[in-house]
């Protein structure tokens, strides 16, 4: 299995890590023989080595701020899209930022790679949300694969239990904490901390960007619910075309007052189908205390899956993480091993 990173930066060193700390139990349990042929990045620089890169090299590069380039191998001076045009791989893993308004440069990156006959695996929301059936069409049209799991949880396999564990179940809706930020300062505007100073705990902490917009109005969590109703319901929409609202609107006051209720604050994420019309809307709600998402407290995700064979199925876990994140790729790829 030959690789070619697209972006080495958080995600793509997470799941490096992985692979040099597990190469010989990925060999072991799946049979997966790998090698780095190339790596991009616009910081760091790009390499391409037919034979192999060394990752933990790589990594250490990385690490103290010096030059991919300065590995063994060809050092490349074109851009990304030039480099899977021109290198050889099986798997693109594409990790370079997101853009939840263009999909780009990513989506064009993911195209290209399946063009070729290649397989992605992405933990980029922005080309998911936007224009996942033209890029699972041309997948399926290549014969290869365009896997996503990072996109929704993380880490945390929800799209893996709906494609695999739920296998013949109807889903009938899905209802969750797709942000893990947003939780992390309710629970701490919970503990009796004002918004503003939750919300500079929480960029102290780096689960919030300077500006969090992403986060606070709701835009990370809408990508997400957009992901699954296209993937669950063949939703034709874009991000913005579903209803949103962050939670900068809650008070302290606000909080207590639900409590006192039995109710506990969260922004919650819905996809849901109304007759043949996929829905998705993300919103602060008032959870009953006896709901099982209730007590999702701090940075996690969770997500309840309602079907019509099992009731209610709950999912938790983390939402973010470079760790975490990584390994959403590594399930990917075991994923392609398994079906090739």
């Amino acid at each position: 299995m030959r690789l070619l990173f697209i972006g080495f930066g958080t995600v793509g060193q997470g799941l490096a890590e992985l692979l040099v700390e597990k190469e010989r139990h990925l060999k072991k349990a799946y049979g997966i023989d790998f090698s780095t042929v190339g790596i991009s990045d616009m910081l760091k620089g790009s390499l391409v080595n037919a034979g192999g890169i060394d990752l933990a090299a790589a990594l250490e590069k990385a690490g103290s701020g010096e030059k991919l380039s300065e590995l063994p191998g060809e050092e490349f001076t074109g851009d990304a899209l030039e480099m899977i045009r021109t290198v050889d791989a099986d798997v693109v893993l594409e990790a370079t930022y997101t853009d939840i308004k263009t999909g780009e440069p990513a989506t064009s990156h993911i195209r290209k790679a399946l063009e070729r006959g290649m397989h992605v695996v992405t933990s980029n929301k922005g080309p998911t949300a936007l224009h996942y059936q033209e890029l699972a069409l041309l997948a399926r049209e290549k014969g290869v694969r365009f896997l996503f799991e990072g996109t929704v949880m993380s880490g945390t396999p929800l799209l893996n239990l709906l494609r695999e564990t739920l296998a013949g179940s109807e889903v009938l809706e899905l209802k969750g904490i797709l942000n893990g930020t947003t939780n992390y300062i309710l629970t701490r505007m919970e503990e009796g901390l004002a918004y503003d100073d939750a919300l500079k705990k929480a960029q102290d902490l780096g689960y919030a960007e300077a500006v969090p917009d992403a986060d606070v109005l709701g835009w990370d969590a809408l990508a997400k619910v957009t992901i699954l109703a296209k993937v669950m319901y063949d939703a034709k929409g874009d991000p913005f075309d579903f209803p949103c609202e962050g939670i900068t609107k809650i008070s302290a006051s606000d909080i207590v007052e639900a409590k006192e209720r039995g109710k506990r604050f969260k922004l919650i994420g819905r996809v849901w189908k109304e007759g043949n019309l996929a829905k998705a809307a993300v919103a602060p709600e008032e959870v009953d205390m006896g709901h099982p998402l209730a007590g999702i407290m701090g940075a996690t995700n969770a997500v309840t899956v309602t079907t019509d064979t099992l009731g209610d199925v709950t999912i938790v876990g983390p939402g973010a993480g470079r760790r975490e994140t990584g390994f959403s790729l590594l399930i990917d790829l075991i994923e392609i091993a398994r079906k090739d």
